[in-house]
């Protein structure tokens, strides 16, 4: 059964044991990420992130603390999203107080010191170019950069290459000092759990000091109504184009945020949903088309990503945007969401047999909603959803004046691109 205390400081604690399991995975989350960073230091968050590993006053170098990892056995990693930061060691049991100590020890004495920020420079810079030059994974960049517009929602996480250039050691330790602190951080252990390990988290991590200063909160989005789609397009010789459709959408804190969810797997989520049988399937006009949602705490939206030839492009647009009316003007099948219910509910299972994925469930939605569900108590009120509500849904999304485009291809104006979009639309 899953436990939460709370440390001295007021950090958040949660524990999930797992009878099944011999291993652990301790997770800390930290409520920061790229859309709290102000213009200037855009990426300092995820260069941050980089340098926890880089040596700490106990353990000066990079390779002390991966070769202490290595040592046990142990899978360990840290990311940096728009609104999260987590780091997370996985070990057996029997080094689980490691596990948290090393955590400790980065998350609160790290060196930062300007030798490794000048080293770590080099590669994060490497890192943004390799997504740029990677149009599959840059082209959902491209679609939050325009769906964002005015908004730190829509910087790229690991910020620019000017940005990057010019963070200062100054920057960087004065965002940690405002941002890692007990309020804003979450842990959690999941797995084979040894009791003792209250007490220790309370020597550990239960002496972060907490902050005097209240940090500063990000700027929340509001979306605003145009009268044609928005394209943000970026050119590129390829034979392939990928292209990324977007439309606003509930938050994670919204009660309604589940039936998008079934509305996204039901629309492109399977081998078998709608538009991956009349796109692929049935035309042959794309190799990969899925779609999918994501939820911020003020904002979400609604995806849809293809890759496909551009002599394909108009066909396609015309075939997504036809499933999208359809959707609208006919509703969906009762077979259609019982398929999608019992689809999520095998997927969970499957995902969550990992003490890892138990500890991202549980954390998230402590650090966001300062409540939890368990998998089961989340599943019983998804059954609750009715083929009506599913069907308001794709009203409430599916508009052309909140309709945000992405593509990466041979268009050098948006103007090339939009003679590719159907004259009708829903």
């Amino acid at each position: 059964m899953q436990k939460l205390i709370t440390l001295k400081n007021g950090l958040r604690v949660h524990f999930v044991p797992l009878a099944s399991t011999q291993t652990t995975t301790v997770l800390v989350l930290n409520k920061v990420g790229s859309r709290y960073e102000k213009e200037t230091v855009q990426g300092v968050s995820h260069f941050i992130e980089h340098l926890m590993f880089k040596g700490t006053k106990k353990r000066p170098s990079s390779v002390q603390i991966s070769r202490l990892l290595d040592a046990i056995g142990a899978e360990f990693n840290a990311y940096t999203g728009k609104d999260v930061t987590g780091y997370y060691v996985k070990a057996d049991s029997l080094h689980q107080k490691l596990a948290i100590e090393l955590l400790y020890d980065m998350l609160s004495h790290s060196l930062f010191r300007p030798n490794e920020m000048k080293r770590e420079r080099k590669v994060i810079l490497e890192e943004i170019h390799m997504y740029h030059d990677n149009p599959l994974m840059h082209v959902d960049e491209l679609l939050e950069e325009i769906l964002f517009e005015g908004n730190t929602l829509g910087q790229e996480i690991a910020g620019t290459v000017r940005t990057v250039q010019t963070l200062t050691h100054r920057n960087l330790v004065a965002f940690w000092e405002q941002y890692y602190i007990p309020s804003r951080m979450v842990i959690v252990v999941a797995g084979a759990i040894d009791p003792s390990i209250h007490s220790f988290l309370d020597q550990t991590f239960g002496t972060l000091k907490p902050s005097k200063k209240v940090p500063e909160v990000f700027s929340p989005f509001t979306p605003q109504m145009k009268s044609k789609p928005r394209i943000n397009l970026q050119y590129k010789e390829t034979k392939q184009v990928q292209f990324a459709l977007g439309f606003y959408g509930p938050s994670m804190k919204d009660e309604d945020l589940i039936a998008a969810k079934l509305l996204a797997i039901l629309l492109g989520g399977t081998m078998s949903s709608r538009l991956f049988l009349s796109v692929r399937e049935k035309k042959g006009l794309a190799y990969m088309i899925h779609s999918g949602y994501e939820a911020y705490e003020d904002i979400g939206y609604f995806w849809i990503q293809a890759g496909l030839d551009q002599t394909r492009l108009p066909l396609a647009l015309r075939t997504i945007f036809a499933e999208l009316k359809s959707l609208k003007t006919h509703g969906i099948l009762a077979s259609e969401l019982a398929f999608v219910k019992e689809h999520l509910q095998g997927k969970l299972a499957l995902q969550l047999e990992d003490s890892a994925d138990q500890a991202q469930w549980f954390g998230r939605q402590e650090l966001f909603l300062q409540k939890t569900l368990s998998v089961k108590e989340w599943l019983a009120i998804c059954q609750k959803v009715k083929k009506k509500d599913i069907e308001s849904m794709a009203h409430v999304l599916f508009k052309k004046e909140h309709a945000c485009m992405a593509a990466i291809g041979p268009f050098k104006e948006p103007e090339a691109f939009e003679t590719f979009l159907p004259k009708v639309w829903f």
